[in-house]
């Protein structure tokens, strides 16, 4: 007599299908949005600065305002700007593209690429091509500069480290970008390369390609969950709902702790920005003693800080903003 166990039927095979994607509408939102009103920033610097006789007037009473100081601030300043160059650039972008394919993110490495390269190519086509500086009896006739190449470079290239950090370092990577785009913005001030104006320029060109490089991440953002396929491994993935929650409530907090920080020194520059700009724009005639071009200097140098912060807070933000699905 053979006694036979119950029968167990075989377990279902299930094959993994890749991870739906969803777009994040507030991230796609916002990250039009920031590339819209970045670029309207750059018209606006331009006009304001450089297609006015009043602008160029202040602009470039803060350009020989630098003259001041200039022996001693240039000793660090020009290894500032020695480092920016196009195999920097180049290096750089490289090493955010392999940072990107180690996370298994070729979408990273793609979003990267397009902000770093649109970005400085955006810069030299604006400079050489579409933006001239009238001659309009007010300063003496130069070429345009606006926006700046170095700062763009150094912007981009923070930018790119933003994008490509793990979530939980991004906000002290925003710090550190906008430490490093003050530095070398005012650096091009100091060695008289630049205006404050192309500065402010060049850092919201690169606004304007990050908040689109933001707004395609969001639009590829792949949907997670509990029990979601994993597409690098082909297994089922458990996941706890509240220990990914907690995570996130880690992360945003750090967020709001490193833009904070950056809308603090934003919010500190602005002020002798927003009173070397009033003063210098109100002093009749030319503006030519040492204290006027020192008053101009200071305003423009704060205005570069203000914007740099600024911009990697708004940064900061809408990169957020990207990697949250609804």
């Amino acid at each position: 007599m053979s006694t036979t166990g119950p029968v167990t039927a075989p377990l279902p095979v299930v094959v993994p299908a890749p991870a739906p994607k969803r777009v994040s509408r507030l991230g796609v939102a916002l990250g039009i949005t920031t590339a819209v009103l970045a670029t309207l920033g750059v018209w606006l610097t331009w006009r304001v600065f450089v297609a006015s006789a009043a602008g160029q007037r202040v602009d470039q009473a803060a350009f020989e305002g630098a003259e001041y100081g200039r022996n001693r601030l240039w000793q660090v300043a020009e290894p500032v700007l020695e480092v920016v160059s196009i195999p920097y650039v180049a290096v750089v972008l490289v090493a955010a593209v392999i940072i990107a394919v180690v996370r298994r993110r070729g979408g990273l490495a793609l979003q990267v690429a397009l902000l770093v390269a649109g970005a400085n190519i955006t810069t030299q086509v604006l400079k050489n091509v579409v933006f001239d500086r009238p001659d309009l009896d007010a300063t003496p006739v130069f070429a345009n500069a606006l926006p700046s190449g170095h700062t763009t470079a150094a912007a981009s290239v923070s930018a790119a480290l933003v994008f490509v950090v793990p979530p939980r370092a991004r906000p002290w990577a925003a710090v550190l970008g906008a430490v490093y785009t003050s530095a070398t913005g005012i650096s091009t001030l100091v060695g008289g390369w630049h205006r404050p104006g192309d500065v402010v320029a060049g850092v919201l060109v690169v606004l304007a390609w990050s908040g689109l490089a933001c707004a395609l991440a969001s639009a590829s953002r792949p949907r997670g969950g509990p029990d979601t396929p994993s597409t690098a491994t082909g297994q089922l993935v458990l996941t706890d709902p509240a220990r990914t929650s907690r995570s996130g409530r880690r992360r945003a907090s750090m967020v709001g702790v490193g833009g904070g920080l950056l809308l603090l020194a934003a919010a500190a520059a602005a002020v002798p920005a927003a009173y070397g700009m009033y003063a210098s724009w109100t002093t009749a005639g030319d503006l030519d003693s040492r204290a006027e071009l020192l008053v101009a200097y200071a305003g423009g140098a704060s205005g570069v800080v203000a914007m740099s912060c600024l911009t990697f807070a708004v940064l900061l933000a809408v990169r957020q903003a990207a990697g949250r699905v609804g």
